[in-house]
């Protein structure tokens, strides 16, 4: 009976010596979010473009004949009437001359005879014959005239030379251009846009260009949408007009486009990026929120149309919710974040 009593007290004392265990409180989940806006639903969606002159023009010569001159050089500004090149005009200067020669002849025919027809000495068949002569020598000088001018290439339209194809000593054919003429007051500026993005783009679409070569960013215009899809990449070509006052944008430079894509919000329609639309087992889909204690809560929406790397929610949250948008891989129902 002794013994029983020291082996309770024993376990009296170890018991009243030992210290509480302490319960371990898991830290916060660092996460980030995003507070959705119902307001402004928009998604900005960004491509890389190549800016495309307005229009180009190839210039020729109408003559056949050896460039002489060559005055301008690619990238060069030119105006409207400039000179641009000439061919060796020596057989178009002997034949004006030959040309203005029979011109003479005949005019001193017509003033000769013509007292003779006055007086009526002159049958009219012959008169008529001088007539018609005086008329072809004038044809003939016409033609002798604008062949002269032309061995002359003057620019039909202002603009940036692009390209110089002749040089001087080389053989200028008709119809083969000798440079070409680019018209930059406005520009295009080109991007490829997936198919699958293609319907969320139209007129009314406002866009901003940046190009970092010159350090400047400009408001987009007009947008033209591409028919025909390139059989590799399923996507089509789109254009964004732009105005280029001061020919500050030049062809080839590239560009950041960025397309601000207006969502058709209706009632609490608001959204996220893709990556914060979660599935489950079952194939319901959610997104982890975040309520005023900093708690996380799987929460169940229903999705609408994806605009680049952003999709709409049609219901599940309203605008002013706060969603995890990255670190939701640590979350579980409850858990506790910070941001």
């Amino acid at each position: 009976m002794r013994k029983v009593v020291i082996i309770l007290l024993s376990l009296i004392l170890v018991a009243g010596c030992s210290k509480p265990e302490k319960k371990r409180i898991k830290p916060p989940t660092k996460v980030k979010v995003e507070v959705v806006d119902g307001e402004r639903c928009n998604g900005a969606q960004q491509y890389v473009g190549i800016v495309e002159e307005e229009a180009a023009t190839a210039v020729s010569f109408t003559n056949l004949g050896t460039l002489k001159r060559v005055l301008v050089g690619e990238g060069e500004r030119v105006s409207r009437g400039q000179l641009l090149a000439e061919i060796d005009d020596t057989q178009a200067r002997n034949l004006l001359a030959g040309a203005e020669a029979a011109m003479t002849q005949a005019n001193d025919a017509l003033e000769r005879y013509g007292m003779l027809h006055d007086n009526g000495s002159l049958p009219e068949v012959q008169w008529v014959e001088i007539q018609s002569k005086v008329a072809q020598a004038a044809s003939q000088l016409a033609v002798a005239r604008k062949n002269l001018s032309d061995c002359r290439l003057t620019a039909p339209v202002s603009g940036v030379i692009g390209e110089k194809l002749k040089n001087v000593g080389e053989t200028a054919r008709p119809t083969e251009a000798i440079v070409t003429i680019l018209d930059v007051s406005k520009v295009k500026v080109k991007v490829a846009v997936p198919e699958g993005e293609m319907n969320a783009l139209n007129n009314q679409t406002l866009s901003t260009v940046k190009v970092n070569a010159i350090n400047a960013t400009f408001e987009g215009g007009e947008i033209e949408k591409g028919v025909k899809a390139d059989a590799l990449t399923h996507s089509y070509d789109v254009r964004i007009t732009v105005d280029n006052n001061q020919q500050r944008l030049l062809p080839g430079m590239v560009a950041a486009v960025t397309f601000e894509q207006q969502m058709s919000a209706q009632g609490t329609q608001v959204n996220v990026p893709v990556t914060a639309v979660q599935r489950r087992a079952d194939g319901s889909l959610f997104v982890w929120t975040v309520d005023e204690n900093r708690t996380a809560h799987r929460t169940a929406v229903t999705v609408g149309e994806t605009l680049g790397n952003r999709i709409t929610l049609t219901s599940g949250i309203a605008a002013g919710t706060t969603v995890v948008t990255e670190g939701y891989q640590k979350l579980s129902e409850g858990t506790t974040v910070v941001y």
